[in-house]
């Protein structure tokens, strides 16, 4: 079992000074390797994250018949579709990415018929299919729940229609979006997600011969066309990577510049940072944050974008633990990310949840100990937290954070945490 092992000194916080450097987007890169399908030819992703969920999604476009030649040292994949797709995505990959549901609108629009198996991922709640499975029949699919997979169908070509979204889903956004670009007609998708990484995939498909309006807003219109190309496209920055290391400092404390983070994308994180203490300087090149002493409490209430983001739900309630005051976090999004919670109290934490709220009272410091990551960002707001424990914290089954941020551990390190990557037998090993 793998796990990352960090040690603090007893009287203080490890201080973080120095810089780092952010870049693509998970949560758009894997989006943007999905809609390479709906082209044949080459299409070249660039600024891409060196992660193992990209690993994964590539190995799920060769099973599709792609032929994927990834440069992790030059931060590029390229994507070879062919004329005939296959229309199969197993479960052996997808049950590891929740994101490899997102190729299941291109398949239906480029093959008439995908089968896509239910995904995994992380352990922070249900995700439920259901915007999904409305907007393609809407389109005009056939879709059906068959021996755990989600099969689709359409006799010929998908059609435009109008679509209302009962909640502003990323992940419905994205299917219906690609799926809508080869469909015949119009196609109008209201309440849909306004987060960046939408405006990204937007910004490819466009670059593909997509006509989209509305592009950065809740109405998206769409007009189908015959067919798309290939493209070379570069991701956006990582929001929720530039944000974890904004709550790094904040909660350790010290000077770290966060190079090619966007700061306009986390106006409201950034606000509340500000607001509890830290100072914030703004560049075009990324931002700075000073901390110098222990941050006043601040509630926080997730919500879709431009909302506080649920991803960094896990990094407020860390550094609520040890901020000066009572803090009432309210998860709106994932049911489960208190989870995280339980984790948290090993460490010291006084922390109660009541359904969707937790209530933090923070603490100086916390105390080290064994922990389990059971999601990306616990699993990094674990380590975070750590920074602010007296003594070992360890924490187990690591992967998951080596599924959303490259160099995790190498970036601690140049930032002056005593960290390492360690490799336990088995859990009574702890």
């Amino acid at each position: 079992m793998e796990a990352f092992r960090l040690s603090s000194p007893s009287d203080h916080r490890q201080t973080l000074h120095g810089s780092v450097r952010v870049g693509g987007a998970k949560n758009s890169a894997l989006k943007l390797m999905a809609a390479a399908l709906l082209a044949p030819g080459r299409t070249t992703i660039t600024n891409l994250p060196n992660i193992l969920d990209v690993d994964v999604m590539a190995r799920l476009l060769e099973e599709l018949g792609c032929t994927v030649e990834m440069d992790h040292g030059e931060e590029r994949v390229s994507i070879d579709v062919p004329d005939d797709l296959s229309h199969h995505a197993p479960y052996r990959l997808v049950r590891r990415l929740r994101a490899s549901i997102s190729v299941l609108g291109p398949l239906v629009a480029r093959c008439g018929k995908a089968e896509v198996s239910l995904p995994g991922g992380d352990n922070i709640g249900s995700r439920g299919l259901d915007m999904h499975i409305r907007g393609l029949r809407d389109l005009g699919a056939e879709v059906d729940i068959e021996h755990g997979y989600v099969v689709a169908t359409v006799p010929t070509r998908l059609r435009g229609a109008e679509l209302v979204l009962q909640f502003p889903s990323v992940g419905a956004t994205e299917n219906l979006l690609m799926a809508a670009t080869l469909a015949e007609g119009t196609t109008v998708i209201e309440n849909a997600a306004l987060e960046p990484e939408i405006v990204d995939l937007c910004g490819m498909l466009v670059a593909m011969g997509a006509d989209i309006d509305g592009v950065g807003s809740s109405t998206l219109v769409v007009r189908g066309v015959e067919s798309m190309r290939p493209v070379t496209h570069a991701t956006i920055t990582d929001r929720i990577v530039s944000g974890t290391w904004a709550f790094a400092v904040a909660i350790a404390g010290g000077d770290l510049t966060v190079e090619g983070g966007v700061a306009g994308h986390l106006d409201i994180v950034l606000d509340k940072l500000a607001g509890a203490g830290a100072r914030l300087d703004v560049s075009d090149q990324g931002f700075r944050v000073r901390v110098d002493r222990r941050l006043d409490a601040f509630d926080v209430v997730t919500l879709p974008y431009p909302g506080f983001p649920t991803d960094l739900q896990p990094f407020a309630m860390a550094l609520a633990a040890v901020s000066d005051g009572t803090a009432m976090i309210t998860e709106n999004v994932f049911e489960a990310r208190f989870m995280f919670a339980q984790e948290l109290a090993r460490l010291g934490a006084d922390v109660r949840t009541d359904g969707h709220h937790a209530v933090v009272r923070g603490k100086p410091m916390l105390s080290g100990a064994d922990v389990v990551a059971h999601d990306i960002r616990a699993g990094a707001a674990l380590v975070l937290a750590g920074l602010a424990a007296e003594g070992r914290t360890t924490v187990a089954d690591s992967f998951h954070i080596d599924r959303g941020y490259p160099g995790f551990v190498e970036s601690l390190r140049s930032l002056g945490v005593d960290i390492q990557r360690v490799q336990l037998p088995d859990m009574d090993d702890l």
